[in-house]
């Protein structure tokens, strides 16, 4: 199964320079369990970390840690990424290497296209699994129908 089957295209950039309490309420605002962190300059936004809600929650709230407190100072500076062509046993490996839970999707040109969270990958595997799980109870069907029921397959 390919990521770009099953990463979630909504990408919410924040900056560096806002708050933890931003962050959160931009979360909220977007349903969202990450932030992109960018630096904003001539070009284009450049991608310089990532910050969850667990890093809001274990690493923030749990530390007594201001509110007010830049999200530079709590954010993930290296952020992991896949191109959306990616398999996801690869996106896998790179996050059980780096104990991520979620991962940049690019597209071919390098830009952010999404997240891929853990959950989406199970998510994904889960329709995959009751895909093959249909496919072999149709085939009981019509085996059934073909062998009359009750009848045993010579």
């Amino acid at each position: 199964m390919k990521v770009e089957r099953i990463y979630t295209r909504i990408v919410v950039g924040i900056s560096r320079s806002d708050t933890l309490q931003v962050a959160a309420a931009t979360m909220r605002r977007f349903h969202v369990g990450a932030l992109l962190v960018v630096d904003s300059n001539d070009k284009k936004p450049e991608v310089v970390g990532i910050i969850t809600d667990r890093d809001l929650v274990m690493l923030g709230l749990a530390d007594g840690l201001d509110p007010k407190l830049a999200v530079g100072k709590l954010m993930t500076p290296v952020v992991v990424s896949v191109p959306e062509t990616a398999d996801v046993l690869e996106a896998l490996d790179r996050m059980r290497d780096g104990g991520f839970r979620r991962l940049l999707v690019t597209t071919p040109l390098g830009d952010p296209a999404g997240i891929l969270s853990i959950d989406d990958i199970v998510d994904g595997l889960a329709a995959e699994l009751a895909s093959a799980a249909a496919l072999m109870k149709a085939e009981v069907r019509r085996e059934r129908s073909e062998y009359g029921e009750g009848k045993a397959a010579a």
